[in-house]
């Protein structure tokens, strides 16, 4: 079987260019062969989209409603795990999440301590925003603003404004899986779902909902982050494995998601598929 590389650069976001964030996506992911193991490919994966000002994740992350930038992130391999939630003012959160993993005795670090364990060790101050991330963030307060929209005022309950959410549309996490010598890996990271309020939480730096990876194939996911926490969606696909085709089970779990944008990208033993109910840039290497 031959060893695969599969990336997505998001899923149902109103600033995904699906064809040219496709040839990104799978450039990046010929890139990657430099290295060795599928943690390693994985992580120089996404490290690539998240200096790519084109994806929400690093540099070109959105902003909260306060004019933030709070980004998460996480690697994971079997029996192996590290994130960072709401870190600012790092370039590659991805980078920081990996050495959570193996250079901490935690498995997660969030807020302020995050960014401190970043200082430690060696990462430099970094603003990951850019003139498409002040567009956006200006976009997004003139539709809360707007007497047009019916907007609740508890912004975190956004299943009452999805409607909101399509037209901003930045859902558009970036992942990676890789299968390896037999040996699965994933890696995420993202700038969060706009609207989201300082502190929010999504999927991706939790492991089972936005990533997971054990010995039988990894699997990484995008869409909005508190639905597919409440489905533990990653792990829900990859505890399916060989029960079916690996394209059938992502398209019976992505249903029950109905218009709520959602994409997977997953890697087996002896198979690799991605499928979106909205649209969604993904991209692969075999070799």
């Amino acid at each position: 079987m031959k060893n695969v590389i599969l990336l997505h650069g998001g899923a149902g976001g109103l600033y995904i260019n699906v064809e040219e964030h496709t040839k990104r996506v799978t450039e990046y992911s010929s890139r990657s062969l430099k290295f060795a193991t599928p943690l390693e490919v994985a992580i120089e994966s996404v490290r690539q989209m998240e200096d790519d000002p084109e994806f929400n994740a690093g540099t070109g992350s959105v902003r909260r409603l306060d004019g933030s930038i709070q980004m998460d992130a996480a690697v994971i391999e079997p029996w192996n795990f590290g994130a960072v939630m709401n870190i600012e003012r790092v370039r590659n959160p991805v980078l920081v999440a990996r050495d959570v993993m193996l250079h901490s005795p935690h498995v997660i670090l969030a807020g302020d301590g995050a960014i401190r364990f970043a200082r430690a060790m060696g990462y430099a101050d970094y603003d990951p925003g850019t003139e498409k991330t002040e567009e956006i963030w200006k976009k997004t307060k003139e539709l809360l603003a707007s007497d047009s929209v019916d907007i609740p005022q508890r912004i975190v309950e956004y299943r009452k404004y999805s409607n909101l959410l399509e037209k901003i549309g930045t859902t558009d996490t970036v992942g990676a899986v890789c299968r390896i010598d037999g040996k699965f890996a994933a890696a995420i990271s993202t700038g969060g779902a706009s609207p989201m309020i300082r502190g929010r939480v999504g999927d991706s730096p939790i492991p089972g909902s936005g990533l997971y990876a054990g010995d039988k194939g990894a699997v990484a996911v995008t869409g909005l982050g508190e639905e597919i926490i409440k489905r533990t969606l990653s792990f829900r696909i990859y505890s399916r494995i060989g029960e079916a085709p690996l394209k059938k089970i992502l398209q019976e779990e992505i249903s029950y998601f109905g218009e709520s944008p959602t994409g997977v990208i997953a890697v087996s033993g002896t198979e690799h598929a991605s499928y979106t109910n909205k649209f969604m840039s993904s991209g692969f290497t075999e070799f």
